[in-house]
């Protein structure tokens, strides 16, 4: 898949990592994704969004339909967002209790997750995070989220070559080049879906 040319429009893509330890290999595939675009890819810009300060979803926190700050700002963000990407390990076959937290959150009315295109990437265990994609796409089905289809990205952290160095970063050429096309695929189904190409 060919890069989309520099006369693209900015494709600005929000980040969101399901795993809140410093050391994830799931933030590090965000930060490599970040990387790629500030030089093999143009046309996308990649922001980190931590999901860390949101508080359990309480709907006794909403007021005459306000969200305490640290939630509309976060609300914010998603909804300033062109598509998503999200990074997650697999918790008991299912998504990570702070990423549904904050998806639960985002869904909220109005849910600023509606019409995104959006992917997911996941590092872990032997299936490397893939049971928790599935989760992941049928909860976006309510949500209205479009996820890519095609390439998936699940990655098995622990089985050799090394993945991931003990930072947390992303240090697989192979595995780079496989995030990367996934990239691409976001990058070119964003703007088909916005009608730009």
């Amino acid at each position: 898949m060919a890069a989309v040319g520099a006369a693209s429009p900015v494709i600005k893509v929000a980040a969101l990592c399901g795993s809140l330890r410093k050391g994830s290999y799931n933030r590090g595939l965000i930060r490599s994704a970040i990387e790629l675009t500030k030089g093999e890819i143009k046309g996308l810009e990649i922001e980190y969004v931590d999901i860390s300060p949101l508080p359990f979803l309480n709907t006794d926190l909403e007021n005459q339909g306000t969200y305490p700050p640290e939630v509309e700002a976060f609300r914010q963000q998603i909804l300033a967002a062109d598509s998503i990407l999200f990074a997650s390990p697999e918790y008991n076959y299912s998504v990570t209790g702070p990423l549904k937290n904050a998806i639960d959150w985002a869904s909220r009315p109005p849910n600023v997750w509606a019409g995104k295109p959006a992917a997911i990437v996941s590092a872990g265990g032997s299936f490397g995070g893939g049971r928790a994609q599935y989760h992941l796409r049928q909860i976006g089905v309510f949500l209205d989220l479009h996820f890519i289809n095609k390439p998936e990205f699940f990655v098995n952290a622990f089985q050799p070559p090394a993945k991931f160095n003990t930072d947390g970063d992303l240090i697989d050429e192979e595995t780079k080049n496989r995030l990367k096309l996934v990239l691409l695929s976001l990058q070119a189904f964003t703007l088909r879906l916005q009608g730009k190409c």
